[in-house]
């Protein structure tokens, strides 16, 4: 595998990484949303999951987002009769979001982002170091 293999498959881990932080991000900022409406549904958790890719003029695996998908896991169903979104027994529902999960995601895509980065890196610097060496 050449050099700039090995920079594409890097980026393409950044890229699946940022995308995943932008969901954990979304879900985080939705915690606590509820629904408009009485007796509505809120907001339910996102989700995504990648897919591995052939790129056919370096033969090399690529990572890419398959899908985005909503979790389908129970709401957080909480006793608040006076809310506005309560429905006529006094239940609110809340987002399936759990934020100690996503804090842990998050820090899992941020590690995996880094890694992915400091591979770029010492590719880029051994590109570098080659043409130095060509000259």
């Amino acid at each position: 595998m050449d050099l700039s293999a090995s920079m594409r498959i890097a980026a393409s881990g950044m890229k699946a990484q940022s995308a995943r932080m932008r969901v954990v991000s979304e879900n985080l900022a939705n915690a606590e949303s509820t629904a408009e409406a009485p007796g509505g549904e809120g907001y339910r958790r996102k989700t995504l999951t990648f897919k591995g890719e052939l790129d056919r003029e370096t033969q090399a695996e690529l990572v890419e987002v398959r899908r985005y998908d909503v979790d389908k896991s129970p709401m957080d169903r909480r006793f608040e009769p006076n809310h506005p979104a309560a429905d006529g027994e006094g239940y609110v529902l809340y987002p399936n979001v759990n934020p100690l999960v996503e804090l842990m995601d998050m820090r899992e895509a941020q590690r995996s982002y880094e890694a992915n980065l400091s591979a770029m890196q010492q590719a880029r610097s051994m590109l570098q170091k080659l043409i130095d060496v060509l000259r």
